[in-house]
């Protein structure tokens, strides 16, 4: 039997350092592990007073009553070094990806509570999908958003549940338009919004297949000073008209959003497929910069879970010709 000690040990040293660190910069859902010691391969989240904890498929085998003793085990370090009851502690196992849908159900429904983060408050929901509706690791990125919208018209591609666009409209942006293919995750998205005071007037919300919206949004001359376009690594929605493989619709992606960028705007284009490269072909056309460790926060220590780019139109850097 493996022995728990190492793993509270390391939860423990990492509570009481992010706890101080997640209090002065007012966040309330924030990462405390993640799988640090291969033999508890775990990624645990504080959301408020309740605990987000995932196990992932490794491919091990234990026989049932050794991995019931294991598992218990587990949830009894995370209670105790947590301080949190075993009703708040949420466990989720996730399942080696099998190209299925993003966002899946759980089955369970859970209940629904507000978590704040620099200021703004979201819903979200550790029971009823895999994801809860908040990307932690994003945190750094609607905040530079949040810090730059003023003025702006912002466009939020592949929005989930429109956390970018909260910031961006709560920082100034005097217009955006929030754009997903799921019902559940637009409504997810108003409610965001109304929670933090969110003008609907001027922040749309539309439903389409982005790979449309793209098209139908340069056909009719839509521009915007700021986009954010975060899809998922693999998509096979009966909605969309297509699969979606973000590594070879990549350029389609970028392209297209690129069509509606302002000349002194900026893209942030993000997505967490291990794997992913970036084209040389997007740095051959645009200004391209890799933002990723900036955009990683702290709570992650430089994991690699995602990618970012800052990307702007070449011309936006070019100085003017000399008389």
């Amino acid at each position: 039997m493996t022995d728990i000690t190492p793993f509270a040990n390391r939860l423990g040293k990492n509570i009481k350092h992010l706890i101080k660190w997640a209090k002065r910069n007012h966040i309330e859902a924030w990462r405390i592990y993640d799988r640090d010691i291969p033999q508890f391969p775990f990624a645990i989240d504080v959301y408020g007073s309740h605990v987000h904890l995932q196990e992932y498929d490794t491919g091990w085998l234990m026989q049932p009553e050794e991995y019931e003793t294991w598992l218990c085990g587990v949830l009894e370090a995370v209670g105790f070094v947590t301080g949190f009851a075993p009703e708040q502690i949420h466990l989720k196992r996730r399942e080696r990806q099998k190209g299925t849908l993003q966002y899946e159900k759980t089955g369970k429904s859970g209940k629904d509570f507000t978590v704040s983060e620099h200021g703004r408050r979201f819903w979200v929901n550790l029971d009823k999908y895999l994801d809860t509706g908040l990307f932690l690791d994003h945190r750094n990125t609607r905040k530079k958003i949040g810090d730059s919208a003023r003025g702006k018209r912002f466009l939020n591609l592949f929005s989930y549940t429109g956390s970018f666009t909260v910031y961006a409209a709560t920082g100034g942006a005097v217009s955006s338009e929030t754009v997903d293919l799921s019902n559940t995750y637009l409504d997810w998205a108003k409610r965001n919004f109304e929670l933090n005071g969110v003008d609907s007037a001027a922040h749309r919300i539309v439903r389409a297949d982005v790979f449309q919206y793209l098209k139908t949004a340069e056909a009719e001359n839509k521009k915007f000073d700021l986009i954010v376009m975060d899809p998922p690594s693999f998509s096979n929605s009966k909605k969309m008209l297509d699969v979606l493989d973000i590594q070879r619709d990549q350029m389609t992606l970028i392209h297209g959003a690129m069509k509606l960028l302002a000349s002194d705007g900026v893209m942030y284009f993000s997505n967490n497929l291990r794997s992913f490269e970036l084209n040389p072909e997007a740095g051959e056309k645009y200004a391209v910069k890799d933002a990723s460790k900036q955009s990683v926060p702290d709570d992650f220590r430089n994991k690699k879970i995602h990618q970012c780019w800052e990307i702007r139109h070449k011309q936006a850097f070019r100085r003017p010709d000399k008389p």
